[in-house]
């Protein structure tokens, strides 16, 4: 009896490990892109400047003045929206060659008339200066695009 039941252990060894063989390996998990190294050292610093904000037909809406915080190698900084009472975290999360583009995520809005989430795009054509374009959706779903020069 001993026998048999070592020689069927060894079969369903054997089929086991036939069938783990067959078995497919997992998917690997897709690759998220870097973010490098955070935010170099050029674009690191306080900034402010002039935004002209238009709507989606390119109508002016408003001129406001932001000021911009970035810290050298984290993903993070802040930001003021004046004189619309606005503040904010900027989140970077794509970095080319050319620009550094950054989600925006209000923290702060008394009088509720400041879009929740925008994107936030900034390049530097000029060494001190940088070239600013904001875009997000209203609570009426319009697109609103502001775009303005920080020094």
């Amino acid at each position: 009896m001993l026998v048999v039941g070592a020689a069927a252990a060894v079969v369903l060894a054997a089929v086991g490990g036939a069938l783990w063989a067959l078995w497919p390996e997992p998917e690997p998990e897709p690759e998220q892109p870097a973010v490098s190294e955070g935010i170099p050292e050029e674009y690191a610093g306080s900034w402010s400047g002039e935004m002209a904000q238009h709507d989606e037909n390119g109508e002016p809406v408003t001129e406001w003045i932001v000021r911009l915080k970035l810290d050298e190698g984290t993903d993070r900084g802040s930001a003021d929206l004046l004189p619309l009472d606005c503040r904010g975290t900027v989140v970077l999360t794509e970095q080319t060659e050319t620009s550094l583009v950054f989600d925006y995520a209000e923290t702060y809005d008394p009088e509720d008339h400041c879009i929740d989430e925008s994107v936030l795009t900034l390049s530097q054509q000029v060494p001190g200066t940088l070239e600013a374009e904001w875009v997000g959706t209203s609570r009426e779903g319009t697109v609103m695009t502001s775009t303005g020069t920080l020094k």
